[in-house]
Order: C-alpha cells, then sequence, then structure tokens
C-alpha cells in the first residue's frame, strides 16, 4: 500500500471514530438519566456507577483514538 493510500486511510479513520466519540458523549450528556437508570437495572448498578462507567469508556475509547489513528496518520502526514 503506498504512503499516500496509508495517509489517507488513517485519516478517515480517524475522523470516523472522532465522530463515533462525540456523538456517543453527546448521546450520553442528553440522555443521562435515562441511560443511567435502564443500565443500572440491566446490570444491577447504581446510576452513579454507571455515570462513571460512562466517563471511563469514553476517556479509553479516546486515548484509544489517538494512539491507533491520530498519531499514525501524523507521522505519516509529517514523513
Amino acid at each position: 500500500m503506498s504512503h499516500a493510500a496509508l495517509t489517507t486511510v488513517f485519516g478517515w479513520m480517524s475522523v470516523i471514530n472522532l465522530a463515533i466519540l462525540i456523538i456517543s458523549a453527546l448521546s450520553i450528556l442528553s440522555f443521562r438519566d435515562s441511560i443511567s437508570r435502564l443500565h443500572g437495572r440491566m446490570f444491577a448498578i447504581e446510576p452513579a456507577d454507571v455515570r462513571i462507567a460512562y466517563f471511563k469508556w469514553l476517556a479509553a475509547y479516546k486515548l484509544l483514538i489517538f494512539v491507533f489513528a491520530i498519531v499514525p496518520w501524523l507521522a505519516l502526514t509529517l514523513a
């Protein structure tokens, strides 16, 4: 695969993953109470603990996007 093709793939992968992250964060913020209650009942967890799990999930997903999508795209762009 050529350098230009790899740069394009990592660029679009970054855009798609960031869009998913933003949509997920906005939906969690918009429907915080109803989603927390629903998942709390599904998994027998307190709604406050569900919110902490959401925050941890979003943080881990953001870190993975940076490590596996944005940094390789940036390295390919600068090379």
